[in-house]
């Protein structure tokens, strides 16, 4: 079972690395192709995209369908658009073959953590979930180095070298993986928007869907600005700036390995509310912060309790139903994107208009404890004592 769990970490790595991994070439790339600095950010996007079109649609289709097929089927085919987008021969071949590797991502993605309550062993799960993480963990801490490092043999080279990897992930995933088939289906299999509409017609679903969402947001809007913020504040440089990134995927690198053994000992609730309550004390004392060391450390702890909370989050939502695994996987990943247009936006303007990073911390706090709010009233968190919230995890 260790060895599935570790071909879980190695398909998140993949796919997270190939999603950080255009940043750092896009001059190179703006240079090969001739275009401007607003059109490079289309490489990137392009990506983006096809990944919340079609992670909506995907994680349904996935329901009816056997999981290791389809993670067969989408690695190969992330794999192909992956090797061609270093073989593109102009701009509008980068954004097509950009934009069907994000569509090949969302048919990936959502089937590990579908997966995971359905082939590794109950006690397992939220251990599993952790390590899943961290592949993504792993790979924002990484991705930008391993790119800027493949591309000193050219730009064409990190692609490439990503879609030979996807073909190795396939062996794997066709040795190691068990068949995953769909559950059987009472009467006529539901359609897309039917499985949406079973999964949210519960008031707990939709309330906790959208506590994530709102936790999200939350994240995501000082993470979308810690750049600015250390720029500003303390006059950092791009390397500078890099440093502090590294601490806070340090953080969530190490968290999402051993998180699970802290939920598990301490139990589920009382992780999930003590970890976020040191967020909500964490946030606003940044703006307040003289030095650097402090921040480094400040942002090592929270991304630590990122990497605890967001696997415990996960399990929980994969605990609303057990014939719809891939539709939440799906939803929670597109809803992601959203929260990232709406939060830097957010973000934005009150870091222009309202004090800077405080107010931007201060929305931070307010998210968290909305999200909080909600997943209580929610039901989905597992129950107060040791015991039960140990069995509610197990369950999930």
């Amino acid at each position: 079972m260790n060895r599935v769990i570790a071909l879980f970490f190695c398909m998140m790595f993949i796919i997270g690395t190939d999603t950080f991994i255009a940043s750092p070439l896009l001059p190179t790339l703006r240079e090969a192709f001739g275009i401007s600095v607003e059109r490079s950010g289309w490489i990137v996007s392009s990506y983006a995209l096809g990944y919340a079109l079609f992670a909506l649609v995907a994680g349904p289709l996935s329901d009816g369908w056997n999981r290791k097929k389809v993670m067969i089927a989408g690695m190969i085919s992330f794999g192909v658009f992956t090797l061609l987008c270093g073989l593109a021969a102009n701009f509008w071949t980068m954004l097509l073959f950009r934009f069907l590797a994000g569509v090949s991502g969302a048919f990936v993605s959502p089937q590990v953590w579908a997966a995971i309550p359905q082939v590794v062993p109950s006690g397992k799960v939220l251990k599993a979930m952790g390590i899943a993480t961290a592949g993504l963990a792993v790979a924002q801490m990484l991705g930008v180095p391993i790119g800027s490092y493949l591309a000193a043999y050219g730009w064409h080279t990190p692609f490439i070298a990503i879609g030979a990897a996807s073909f190795v992930i396939v062996m794997l995933i066709a040795l190691v993986l068990p068949s995953i088939p769909a559950p059987p289906a009472e009467g006529k299999a539901p359609s897309i928007v039917g499985r949406y509409r079973g999964l949210l017609r519960e008031s707990r679903a939709k309330k906790a869907f959208l506590a994530y969402f709102v936790f999200q947001l939350g994240n995501f809007a000082t993470f979308s600005f810690i750049g600015t913020w250390l720029s500003d504040q303390f006059g950092l440089s791009v390397g500078g700036i890099g440093t502090v990134l590294l601490f806070l995927g340090l953080g969530n690198t190490l968290s999402s390995f051993f998180g699970s053994s802290v939920v598990q000992r301490v139990g589920g609730r009382r992780a999930f509310v003590s970890g976020m309550g040191l967020l909500v004390l964490i946030f606003p004392s940044l703006s307040f912060m003289e030095s650097i060391t402090y921040v480094k450390l400040a942002y090592f702890l929270i991304y630590f309790m990122m990497g605890m909370l967001f696997p415990l989050i996960m399990s929980l939502l994969q605990g609303l139903s057990s014939t719809a695994r891939g539709t939440i996987s799906s939803l929670a990943n597109a809803s992601m994107y959203f929260r990232a247009t709406i939060a830097s936006s957010v973000a934005g303007i009150l870091y222009t208009h309202f004090h800077g990073f405080v107010s931007v911390s201060l929305f931070t706090v307010l998210c968290l404890l909305v999200s909080l709010l909600l997943f209580h009233r929610s039901g989905v968190l597992p129950a107060g004592s040791r015991s039960e919230s140990r069995s509610a995890a197990v369950m999930k």
